[in-house]
């Protein structure tokens, strides 16, 4: 199992980007696919046609979201994705982290953060 933390400067105010992270609609926008999600800990999560699924566990509207992911196996250790926002002279500081992501899946899961997630994201911001 490993690990992945990374900073993204995200051009929009955290309050935006919350929503961007949180809304069904606002998913849909910049995923360009239907997303199920729900500010209800406990629910459940899909984006992507089901890429990504899982388990919201936390919300702090504007400031953070704690999710688990599932990986489709029987892992012994809760993989957690916690995005932190904090204010930014560009727009957002968006802090991710995401523990015990299973070694066979984390070169894939890295690329996609940095290129599917959240350039995805950037691109919905105008961020060439």
């Amino acid at each position: 199992m490993k690990d992945y933390k990374k900073y993204y400067i995200i051009p929009a105010p955290p309050e935006d980007v919350y929503k961007a992270l949180t809304n069904p609609a606002t998913l849909q926008l910049w995923t360009g696919e239907p997303a199920v999600m729900s500010e209800i800990p406990g629910s459940e999560f899909s984006l992507w046609e089901d890429s990504i699924v899982g388990l919201n566990i936390e919300f702090d509207p504007g400031k953070k979201i704690v999710q688990q992911w599932y990986f489709g196996g029987d892992e012994e250790e809760l993989s957690i994705v916690t995005i932190k926002l904090h204010p930014h002279a560009q727009g957002t500081s968006v802090e991710l982290r995401h523990t015990n992501i299973p070694d066979e899946a984390y070169d894939d899961i890295v690329e996609g953060w940095n290129d599917v997630y959240f350039a995805s994201l950037l691109e919905f911001y105008g961020d060439e």
